[in-house]
């Protein structure tokens, strides 16, 4: 078992953003869940919702702060179990590259799905 000190910023960021998962949880699950008609939105409604800025940028900040919560919950759950150093970046590198992944997947969905909203409107139009 190594004794060597570790930084607390894991620690720091993850508690920062389970601070704001609750503010952004709790404004994703009123917005979809509880305004929407029925719980839940159809295709075309999540298209209205989306072509607000404003609503955008929250749910890609929403997008951002779980991922990074997730990613460095996943990181200290492996570090508890007694890395050596390197292996510690391993994971580390590894870590970032799924959450980059992650979030990159999510901006290409965000911006594939209000482009093809925005195409339909336009086609739909009079």
């Amino acid at each position: 078992m190594q004794n060597r000190k570790r930084s607390g910023w894991g620690w720091f960021w993850q508690s920062v953003t389970g601070v704001a998962l609750i503010g952004l949880l709790g404004l994703h699950m009123v917005a979809h869940h509880f305004v929407a008609a029925g719980g839940l939105r159809d295709y075309q409604q999540v298209i209205e919702y989306l072509s607000n800025p404003l609503i955008v940028v929250t749910e890609i900040a929403f997008l951002i702060v779980v991922t990074i919560h997730a990613m460095l919950g996943v990181r200290a759950l492996l570090f508890d179990l007694g890395l050596t150093a390197r292996a510690e970046r391993m994971v580390t590198a590894l870590v970032i590259g799924v959450g980059a992944l992650t979030i990159l997947f999510g901006f290409w969905l965000t911006y594939t799905v209000t482009m093809q909203g925005s195409m339909l409107t336009a086609l739909l139009a009079p």
